[in-house]
């Protein structure tokens, strides 16, 4: 599988204050990486200096040569006052494109019915499948999702993470995806990177198909879209993120 992006041992600071430490990650064409961690860990930070948007203080970011990235971001700074349609957010995104095109992104990500629906007035589903769409719309060989099923209840979480499988699985992309819970992944993630400033841990997530409680809260599909992931930090961190020295008795 090709390379798409590759960081290693980046390190970034803000106002003194380390906010990346000694970060590595690989991805590859076909691939999802998903990153959790806590608020304030520097996961936003490390997206951007995936993006190229960021540079850091120390360390390196090799891309594909030529590398398209479609971006899914985690908010969306609209004001829902304004009149703007799926249609033309869309196109705004992407100037010149036919609405044929714009069609058939929201009918691959199972909104073609909101073509001429208010933004203002998507469900919070609806919309991120809006921004899926759109960055769909770039063509990409990476996929990055920043915190793509914040707002979305659990039956919409099950079915945003199969929608974002078979993307991947039918355009053979990369996926780059920020998970704000620290358990429950996407089961299709082939590697887990537990961030906390530096990689607290990282692995493969676990299957929980299988788990007779798991499905008795979720049903017997959820097992297989979502999994747990244990973590296996051998530290602790503070209330500000600092690793805990433990006293040795």
């Amino acid at each position: 599988m090709s390379l798409l992006l590759q960081l290693e041992h980046v390190s970034l600071a803000r106002e003194g204050r380390p906010v990346l430490q000694d970060v590595s990650l690989t991805l590859r064409a076909g691939e999802i990486l998903t990153v959790i961690g806590p608020n304030g860990a520097g996961k936003t930070c490390l997206v951007r200096i995936a993006l190229g948007l960021l540079s850091s203080d120390a360390g390196t970011r090799s891309v594909k040569p030529g590398l398209r990235i479609g971006y899914m971001p985690q908010k969306l700074g609209l004001n829902e006052a304004l009149p703007l349609d799926v249609q033309r957010f869309l196109s705004l995104a992407q100037p010149g494109l036919a609405v044929e095109r714009l069609h058939a992104a929201l009918a691959e990500t199972g909104v073609a019915h909101a073509l001429r629906t208010p933004v203002g007035r998507l469900s919070g589903g609806e919309l991120q499948r809006v921004l899926l769409a759109r960055a769909l719309l770039r063509e990409p060989e990476l996929l990055v999702l920043d915190e793509p099923a914040q707002g979305v209840d659990i039956t919409g979480q099950e079915e945003l993470y199969a929608l974002i499988s078979a993307v991947r699985s039918q355009r053979h992309c990369g996926v780059l995806m920020v998970s704000h819970d620290l358990h429950l992944v996407m089961a299709a993630t082939d590697h887990v990177l537990c961030l906390n400033r530096h990689v607290c841990c990282e692995g493969h997530p676990e299957s929980v198909s299988t788990h007779p409680e798991y499905q008795r809260l979720f049903g017997p599909q959820g097992g297989k879209v979502l999994a747990v992931y244990s973590h296996r930090h051998d530290h602790h961190h503070d209330a500000h993120g600092e690793v805990c020295k433990h006293e040795h008795h």
